[in-house]
């Protein structure tokens, strides 16, 4: 199993909903539902389980696990169906009867047709369903014909043709159960009439129908036909549970869309997720993230997500329903209303069912967003050298020490004392965040390790805590036991101690403190981990080295050539610039200075050196 598998079966809900089986290459194998998604998915890779060939042959394959959760169990049923009939999964024909629910349908056409079909088009025509009990969907098709007497011919039933004479009335109508329109018996104000109440029967409004089935059992039974009384008492016990409420995902037939979001202001994201519902069922369901979304507010996002969705689509429903309100809904709602040719609601329901299946789509935008996060840490942490995990292994660190910052103090003898701080992330110098400190607290010639490691360390996690960060994930301090209590007494100063770990670096064995430990941790000089504590430590030296050196010779500048009576900044510049060194500039002959800085100066420059006399300092 993959460790991306494997991690994700380690996070699944344990919420009903539908799973998709993937492989390498993303193409869905296997959709099922569950009541726990969690164990359901997971008992797939349970070595203890007895599986067929074909469910084997599956497991082998499976590479990625999508799943969506639902309210219920029903909801999951009637997605998971939908899903197999768009997805048509490889494994779903062997393994499970994938076949679609049926639906009711009144066809659009003079004197319409009222049958089963499992496919909707949009031509037009009413559907109802779909109906996962296919016996009662016929009982309630039988109830129908019986009580309206409606045609099942697939005659063209135009004006002309039954004038002319054209059809003959057929067996239906000598049984009593059509009316002949075909012929011109019956009105077609009074079929239409007939398939208005059709629709409030399979709306569920079914109670004068099942009255009028009532008056007419008891008929039967007084006048001794028992086997047409028990038929009719069956037909009302059909009616009596289609009527029942049955929850799928809507109790209408209005085409919505149902948007989420799920943010993460800490990791500066968001996930916004969509579910389609036609027809009173989910479709389908998309989903986008949302980056860089810092200063923007969760209505100013969703309205980002409907404008990107709706600019793209060829489709708009009857209903928008949100999880936040969007910030500018006007422009929005004229866009849609240009686009369908009819006002496009935008709801934010706050109660009942549309309210639930919001929550619904809020616990899928939250479950791909923490999809997402664990995924970015993955490529994160597959990106990170093997040094860096080393490291944390042999400090046993709680998280990687991916910013590492260390802190070494110089001076020549006590005089100019310096500092540095150098930034290394994922084992390799960031030299734009080095930074170099002069000493202040301690006085000049007197040297204190301590002291100024004190000072040094409190000013950059001063500034480190006005800035918020960026923040370490481990310090180190060049030096013992002395250097790193010091830093530590100025972490707990800027009260920033305890918020990443810190070690001293002693030079002489290589041991590694943390403070309050007596004994050192043991690390093998061998150990990558050492070696990149020791490229830090090293680079921090020579930082601050160089720094010394640099502050060392611009103090030599000055009194050699800033000392000169009538010499000035601006001349020493150019000076340098032409000759390179003091040296060079003593030794220059008149006429090379004076081209430089005019012949007065070079007079002074020339003095000023011939009455001098010592080493000559570069």
């Amino acid at each position: 199993m993959n460790p991306v598998l494997e991690e994700k079966l380690a996070h699944l809900p344990t919420r009903p909903g539908v799973y998709q089986h993937k492989d390498a290459e993303g193409k869905v194998l296997y959709v099922g539902k569950a009541k726990n998604l969690r164990h359901r998915v997971r008992s797939y890779f349970q070595k203890s389980r007895s599986h067929d060939g074909r469910l084997q042959a599956l497991v082998r394959k499976i590479e990625d696990v999508e799943v969506i959760v639902t309210d219920t169990e029903a909801e999951a049923l009637i997605l998971e169906n939908n899903l197999i009939k768009r997805l048509k999964p490889r494994y779903n024909v062997n393994l499970k009867d994938d076949k679609t629910y049926p639906y009711i349908c009144i066809k659009n056409e003079r004197f319409p047709r009222v049958f089963p079909t499992r496919r909707v088009r949009r031509d037009g025509s009413k559907y109802f369903g779909p109906y996962t009990d296919v016996k009662n969907m016929r009982l309630v098709l039988e109830t129908i014909r019986a009580t309206f007497r409606l045609r099942d011919c697939n005659l063209k039933l135009d004006p002309e043709p039954i004038a002319a004479g054209k059809y003959q009335v057929c067996l239906q109508y000598h049984i009593k159960k059509c009316e002949g329109p075909c012929v011109g018996l019956q009105a077609e104000a009074d079929y239409d009439e007939a398939i208005r109440q059709v629709e409030q029967l399979l709306n569920g409004k079914t109670r004068a129908l099942i009255e009028k089935l009532s008056e007419e059992m008891k008929a039967q039974a007084a006048a001794l036909r028992f086997e047409e009384a028990a038929a009719l008492r069956d037909r009302i016990q059909a009616l009596e549970n289609y009527t029942a409420k049955q929850k799928i995902v809507s109790q209408d037939f209005v085409d919505r869309d149902l948007f989420a979001l799920a943010v993460d202001r800490a990791e500066n994201a968001a996930c916004g997720a969509l579910f389609m519902v036609r027809e009173g069922k989910v479709v389908g369901r998309r989903h986008k993230y949302l980056r860089r979304i810092e200063g923007r507010t969760d209505a100013e996002l969703m309205q980002a997500l409907l404008e990107n969705h709706y600019t793209e689509t060829t489709f708009f429903p009857d209903e928008v329903h949100l999880s936040t309100s969007c910030a500018t809904p006007e422009p929005l709602a004229e866009y849609l209303r240009a686009r369908r040719g009819k006002k496009v609601a935008l709801h934010v329901p706050e109660r009942g069912d549309k309210a639930g299946l919001i929550r619904m789509v809020e616990a899928n935008a939250r479950l791909l967003l923490e999809e997402w996060r664990r995924q970015k840490e993955q490529r994160e942490e597959g990106r990170i050298p093997h040094v860096v995990h080393a490291l944390r292994r042999d400090l046993r660190l709680k998280r990687l020490p991916r910013r590492i910052e260390c802190f070494d103090v110089s001076h020549l003898g006590g005089a100019g004392i310096v500092a540095s701080c150098v930034v290394f992330e994922d084992g390799k110098p960031k030299r734009s965040a080095y930074r170099t400190y002069k000493v202040r607290t301690v006085e000049a010639g007197k040297s204190d390790d301590y002291r100024s490691m004190r000072e040094v360390v409190a000013r950059r996690y001063a500034r480190v805590r006005e800035e918020n960060g960026p923040w370490p994930d481990l310090v180190v301090i060049d030096g013992g036991k002395g250097q790193l209590s010091s830093a530590v007494e100025a972490l707990e100063a800027a009260d920033v101690y305890g918020r990443f770990p810190v070690v001293g670096l002693a030079k002489r064995l290589e041991e590694v403190f943390f403070p309050g430990d007596t004994d050192a941790v043991v690390i093998p000089r061998t150990s990558s981990s050492l070696q990149l504590l020791q490229r830090v430590r090293n680079e921090a030296h020579r930082f601050a080295v160089t720094f010394q050196r640099k502050q060392r010779r611009t103090k030599t500048l000055h009194s050699e050539l800033m000392d000169i009576p009538g010499v000035g900044a601006k001349s020493v510049r150019k000076l340098l610039k032409a000759f390179g060194s003091v040296k060079k500039v003593k030794a220059a002959p008149n006429e090379a200075l004076a081209a430089v800085v005019g012949p007065a100066m070079t007079a002074k420059i020339r003095a000023y050196f011939d009455e001098r006399e010592g080493p000559e300092t570069t």
